[in-house]
């Protein structure tokens, strides 16, 4: 028997009182031209991935909404079996354009405020901008995104287009946004078991951290952690150079330091600065790693007084290619000596 579900009922829909957030959220993954949107009866999660060697996760919690209604497609299975309440409940997984979606849910912002949100980065071609350094709770403010109105998402089932519905002060505007079938995404797996660093600090130092070495146009960064001093350094190499910051282990600026012996690994910096979005808006960060080199930045950001969302990115560590990393270790050699 085929899938199936209430023909009334759109299979999905959602109602959010502000646009803002929703736009700020989704805007920390906006560095490819596609996210696949998982949807269940927890809530949404939009997962953009480059190369299979970064990938973005973005979760939205249903009590973020005002509103929210999952009516899951019944598998012959569940009908069988009407015990069985969760394992049978399949998701709703579309794949939609990132950058379009973003464009939408902006409409509302003043022709100023539009020209700045829209101004394009060349490396990931998606809607970038500077954010307000006023802390983590500036990204939120009225001030900042003219977006104060509501937004209906929904569905009709698998093949719509995921209808977006944006109210303010008695405007209604209304976009439809095409579906595609989604790719296979594969996780890039953090091995729990074998974590080898684990550090929570403030997002914004992370931010500025990186902000300082990108002043030398860095191809890679080189993160150091050791239980001894330095305890934990961003190191950045390039063309113009190289440069390195370092962190001390005081527990005001390192809340958490688990790292049981020394670390090194190196990722591309372009990759990692695809996450300076989520480091401005954010108030704290969650900094692991495995045995494996797979590097996971993991930030919670303030919706409102008592919410909060969480934007998840793991990076792949960079594989010097043959001859490669003959030189840097002649070259680290150099610098020891």
């Amino acid at each position: 028997m085929a899938p199936s579900h209430d023909p009334i009922s759109p299979l999905f829909s959602a109602i959010s009182s502000s646009t803002r957030q929703l736009f700020q959220v989704l805007r920390c993954i906006n560095f490819a031209p596609r996210t696949q949107v998982h949807i269940n009866k927890v809530g949404l999660r939009f997962t953009v991935e480059e190369s299979r060697v970064m990938q973005g996760q973005v979760f939205l919690d249903k009590s973020l909404f005002t509103s929210y209604a999952f009516n899951p497609v019944v598998s012959e299975s569940s009908e069988a079996d009407a015990e069985s309440e969760e394992g049978d409940e399949e998701p709703l997984v579309l794949e939609i354009s990132l950058s379009s979606l973003l464009e939408t849910l902006q409409v509302f912002a003043s022709n100023d405020m539009k020209d700045r949100w829209l101004s394009r980065d060349p490396t990931y071609g998606g809607v970038t901008g500077s954010i307000a350094r006023g802390g983590p709770a500036a990204a939120f403010d009225n001030r900042v995104l003219d977006m104060a109105g509501s937004c209906r998402l929904s569905c009709a089932g698998v093949g719509d287009p995921l209808c977006i519905v944006l109210e303010e002060t008695g405007v209604t505007t209304t976009c439809e946004l095409v579906t595609y079938e989604p790719e296979a995404i594969a996780d890039i797996p953090l091995q729990k078991e074998a974590i080898s660093l684990k550090i929570i600090m403030k997002a914004s130092w992370l931010h500025d951290a990186i902000t300082e070495l990108s002043s030398t146009s860095p191809t890679r960064l080189t993160i150091i952690a050791s239980p001894t001093a330095p305890y934990f350094a961003l190191s950045s190499s390039g063309p113009l150079g190289s440069a390195t910051v370092e962190f001390s282990k005081d527990p005001q600026l390192l809340e958490t330091f688990y790292v049981p012996h020394r670390v090194v690994n190196t990722y591309k910096f372009s990759l990692i600065k695809g996450a300076s979005n989520a480091m401005a808006m954010a108030s704290k960060v969650s900094i692991r790693g495995d045995e494996q080199g797979v590097l996971s930045l993991q930030f919670i950001i303030k919706v409102d007084d008592d919410r909060f969302s969480f934007v998840d990115f793991r990076f792949v560590a960079y594989i010097p290619e043959e001859g490669e990393g003959d030189e840097e270790d002649k070259q680290d050699d150099v610098d020891q000596n």
